[in-house]
């Protein structure tokens, strides 16, 4: 009998469901909240109630587009955290009443976690060996983590404040570019030099830091302004690749100092900025086994919870009707 999950994903502003049969993706759909972009960032209430709207349509999309009736489900996984707890509330009731309503097990998966584990779906990507070390920089986390097993993560650093993802917006807010501003930063790069020298926080061990960054950007800015102000507008595509360039070279450098020491030889990336140019086109530069994400499985999304899912499903690692998702979890 083959296994069914149905993944719930809800951890921020993306409603997302998706469905793995015996670890091939049937469907994978994504409801995107588009309406943040005029606040220049996600607003929590907001994110919940459209959550609320949308997550039934959104479900029932997955299933028809797998072409699987509710009734055949084997199993139900929903991302239980990290994330903004109205939105993982939304997502935690949703799969609770539908795994009692089929009688069927659910499964609580760590959103972080499920970024990396994303590259054990059954598809034409190669897929990683275990033991190997895990890259992931989204808009809320930076970690290296050394993945034992799918079920078994020891985080070896963590930013210490903003994350790589976090960075890219609120420089690019700074130059004046809509949110989100990591993929504008992405595309104005590559028509840009890295001219300008941003400050490139030097922390202990295999943890990492961008507030500095951000401090130098601004302070460069205010002066270069008081001088032109048109400084911005003249040299935009200069600064993306400068701004993007420090971003870069701090995670590379953590990543190949995580290497040294660990001795693992397969380095695998997940989240959001995994799908930077700059970032896969650096690490590819070095002497070891690069793991890239899909492009659609870069942000957030449900085939990857409900890859994870499948994974502890086959573990045996189940959850109950009283857990409660978590705001911020250790990975």
């Amino acid at each position: 009998m083959a296994t069914i999950i149905l993944g719930i994903e809800t951890s921020c502003d993306d409603t997302a469901a998706a469905v793995i049969v015996d670890g091939k993706l049937r469907a994978n759909v994504v409801s995107q909240q588009l309406e943040h972009e005029n606040y220049g960032g996600v607003i929590p209430e907001l994110a919940s109630r459209a959550h609320v709207e949308r997550i039934t349509a959104v479900v029932e999309t997955s299933l028809s587009e797998a072409n699987i009736d509710k009734k055949d489900l084997t199993a139900v996984a929903y991302t239980q955290g990290p994330g903004l707890i109205g939105s993982l509330l939304v997502g935690n009731a949703f799969a609770k009443s539908l795994s009692l309503a089929l009688n069927i097990p659910l499964i609580a998966v760590h959103h972080m976690q499920a970024h990396l584990l994303v590259h054990f779906i059954n598809d034409n990507f190669p897929t990683p060996n275990f033991p190997f070390l895990g890259l992931t920089v989204s808009g809320g986390h930076t970690q290296l983590v050394y993945v034992n097993n799918a079920y078994s993560f020891d985080v070896l650093g963590e930013t210490l404040d903003d994350a790589a993802g976090e960075a890219f917006d609120k420089t690019g807010k700074m130059l004046g570019l809509p949110y989100p501003s990591g993929p504008i930063i992405d595309k104005y790069a590559k028509l840009g030099t890295a001219k300008f020298t941003f400050a490139r926080p030097s922390v202990p061990n295999l943890n990492f830091s961008f507030s500095g960054l951000k401090t130098s950007v601004l302070y460069f800015l205010r002066s270069a302004q008081e001088k032109d102000s048109d400084f911005i507008k003249k040299n935009l595509y200069d600064l993306c690749a400068s701004i993007q360039a420090a971003i870069v070279t701090v995670l590379v450098e953590k990543v190949k100092t995580a290497v040294k020491q660990t001795g693992l030889k397969q380095v695998v990336l997940g989240g959001g900025v995994s799908a930077n140019s700059g970032l896969r086109i650096a690490l590819e530069d070095f002497d070891m086994e690069l793991f890239l994400p899909p492009l659609p499985y870069t942000t957030d999304n449900a085939a990857m919870i409900a890859m994870a899912g499948y994974l502890k499903f086959k573990k045996g690692s189940f959850a109950n009707l009283t857990s409660e998702p978590k705001a911020r979890t250790s990975i």
